[in-house]
């Protein structure tokens, strides 16, 4: 399979799981703490992936990539799931989707600081095209919903999206350098050190026995279906596609969330997501159509 396609469906994959976390992740905390949430993430995560490191080749890392490693990890998770998960709790999911909207937008901006891509009319239309789709989305399943926003909460979840932006720029060399699998052992084994020193009173005064089995089952998600594979999926894409055109896929967890509530007899769909959703996939086309730094240096050494 062309590796660009393969990069579209790893992207596509991450943000369909991401996109259950929203009303997954909220039931959760119905009954678990937002740190005690994150922590077991972080641990249930590294667990698997050491897990399944077993099974392959080990991959040695250079002892001056573990500092970088560890950076990756703040960015990519401490700072931008834990902190999601935070701002989650404070606000609802449907502001929650909406600032996840923002991704994109400011990939593209990190992306032309750092390397120096260009910011072109197409990559400029293609954010807004999807950022339309997705808002109109949200803005139509607002009214079913009973609000319940925080301006903190929004705050910490726009925190989350600048740190992934980050994370999928700066270190997108790691990702061609290392497997999914060796980045992520190490990424989740530094985020678990960072949270379990503040979470351990948190997990210790929960009373097992007052937990339901569908608040169990909604946590495993989040370990497994949110962090496990959703990681190797969007690391895998990382390699494989330009950090815009990775980010632009964001804008189908909105479209993830509202597929499931219809799914589950808890909303309708109508001619209103139907554009919604198609300008989401025109946007995502517009971007992957626009020219890279690489494009343009290499027309300049044909003139």
């Amino acid at each position: 399979m062309n590796k660009n396609i393969q990069g579209h469906i790893y992207a596509l994959t991450a943000n369909i799981l991401w996109g259950l976390m929203a009303p997954i992740g909220k039931s959760a905390l119905m009954e678990f703490s937002p740190l005690s949430v994150t922590t077991f993430r972080m641990v249930g995560a590294a667990a698997c992936f050491w897990l399944l490191s077993l099974f392959f080749k080990r991959e040695q890392v250079d002892h001056r990539d573990m500092l970088k490693i560890f950076f990756a990890s703040l960015f990519a998770l401490v700072f931008n799931q834990g902190v999601y998960i935070f701002g989650l709790s404070l606000t609802s999911p449907i502001d929650a989707s909406i600032v996840t909207t923002t991704l994109p937008i400011v990939t593209m901006i990190v992306a032309a600081l750092y390397l120096k891509e260009p910011i072109t009319n197409k990559k400029v239309l293609g954010i807004f095209v999807g950022a339309m789709g997705a808002l109109i989305l949200i803005i139509s399943s607002q009214s079913a919903s009973s609000g319940n926003g925080s301006i903190i909460g929004d705050l910490l979840c726009l925190v989350a999206q600048i740190s992934f932006s980050i994370y999928l720029t700066v270190f997108k060399g790691l990702s061609q350098k290392y497997s999914p699998i060796t980045l992520n052992k190490w990424m989740f084994i530094y985020a678990s050190m960072c949270y379990i020193p503040f979470s351990y009173r948190d997990v210790a005064a929960i009373e097992w026995s007052g937990i339901s089995s569908a608040a169990f089952l909604q946590v495993s998600y989040v370990v497994i279906g949110g962090s496990f594979l959703a990681y190797i999926f969007i690391m895998t894409a990382q390699r494989l596609m330009r950090p815009t055109v990775v980010s632009m896929y964001n804008y189908m967890q909105p479209i993830v969330a509202s597929t499931a509530a219809i799914i589950l007899g808890m909303g309708t769909f109508n001619l209103e997501k139907g554009i919604a959703i198609a300008l989401v996939f025109l946007g995502v086309y517009i971007v992957t159509q626009s020219k890279s730094r690489k494009d343009f240096e290499q027309e300049g050494k044909k003139l």
